[in-house]
């Protein structure tokens, strides 16, 4: 049997306390200022003094510049990143810490620079400070938002965990080495469809129940409202410009992966209750803050040992549908043509490359408003 193990990430973590739904509520929209004047980004970040703080996998910043180099500036000791200038990568940066990264001796002219974290970290909280010129050039004024808007809710799979891992058996390091968020599934999804994208996802972490049942004081709910996953009591603000008119969520792998532990308060039957009711109650969260035209796609895949995860996530979408929300959609993704080569049996590059054609054909079904 296939087995997804528990993640080191998970292993870090502290309890935690659950927050109310009130992160991504809308607030006036401001001009940006200071790194964000001239840096596009739709990840969740804070902004603070002459920088901006996030942790969630996957954010990434987008600028353009008139000159031959760019100086990125990090503060970041815990997670790799890729550098990409006119759309190809020309440098990927190991946990860099403090530094300012250099791309130098481009051809003079305009340019455009794309900084985006690959890995995963809710123990660390990382720092952006912005875009540099090289001596001679300018930082130009940043690039316009994307009006298409997605947001990916989920664990490991969603996070693009070990994809580019060429053994399923990995160390915590390879694991780390090897986790590309810019090469999942979300991400790819995103990029075919011109859109601006978060993805809020975290390893290990299910509705109501972890992988093997691990930390049961905490769940993917306790920190879907934060910017900053290690900062107790964090809410994201939403600065009035993330709008997503599709939510892909991705939730119930670790919930239903493992067989119940002795000493676990649930049964089969109370453990899909439990889901259930969570789920329902995630959902009005989403439609509440994002309103009755976004379009909300709760998503199942194929798990070796139970078929309670996609049957209770297909009989969720039901019931919504039957209490009169049309705008909430169920869609499945079998394992068919996936060689799962990634670390611990996770999708590889290969596998997120064909759930994003997957996902990219379900997406252009769907009557949306965009």
């Amino acid at each position: 049997m296939r087995r997804l193990r528990l993640t080191a990430v998970l292993a870090t973590l502290v309890a935690a306390v659950a927050l109310p739904g009130t992160a991504g509520a809308a607030v006036p929209q401001a001009p940006p200022s200071g790194v964000l004047a001239k840096a596009h980004t739709a990840g969740r970040v804070t902004v603070t003094g002459d920088s901006v703080q996030y942790s969630w996998p996957g954010v990434y910043f987008e600028g353009r510049f008139r000159g031959t180099g760019v100086g990125i500036v990090l503060d970041d000791s815990d997670n790799d990143y890729d550098v990409q200038v006119d759309g190809a990568t020309v440098a990927t940066l190991v946990t860099p810490g403090r530094t300012t990264h250099w791309v130098k001796d481009l051809t003079r002219g305009v340019h455009s620079v794309r900084l985006v974290k690959r890995t995963e970290s809710p123990w660390a909280t990382s720092a952006f400070g912005g875009f540099v010129a090289a001596p001679g050039g300018t930082i130009l004024g940043r690039p316009a938002a994307r009006h298409r808007q997605i947001e990916f809710i989920g664990d490991s799979y969603t996070v693009g965990y070990g994809n580019r891992s060429d053994t399923r058996d990995c160390t915590n390091d390879k694991l780390h080495r090897t986790t590309d968020a810019d090469l999942s599934f979300g991400a790819l999804t995103a990029r075919r469809l011109n859109a601006d994208y978060q993805l809020n996802a975290f390893s290990g972490l299910g509705m109501v129940r972890n992988y093997n049942g691990s930390n049961p004081q905490v769940n993917y709910r306790t920190y879907y409202d934060r910017a900053l996953l290690n900062v107790d009591g964090d809410v994201w603000q939403n600065p009035g410009t993330w709008r997503p008119q599709l939510v892909v969520v991705g939730l119930g792998i670790n919930d239903f992966s493992t067989a119940i532990n002795p000493g676990e308060p649930w049964t089969p039957e109370t453990l899909v209750a439990a889901y259930r009711t969570a789920y329902h109650a995630f959902l009005d969260k989403l439609r509440a803050r994002y309103g009755p035209g976004t379009m909300i796609v709760v998503s199942a895949t194929h798990m070796s040992n139970t078929t309670a995860f996609a049957e209770t996530a297909q009989q969720i979408v039901q019931e919504r549908n039957s209490g009169g929300d049309d705008r909430v959609r169920y869609w499945y993704y079998s394992e068919s043509g996936l060689d799962y080569m990634g670390c611990h049996w996770h999708p590889s590059v290969h596998d997120h490359q064909i759930i994003a054609q997957r996902l990219s054909d379900f997406i252009a079904t769907l009557p949306l408003r965009w």
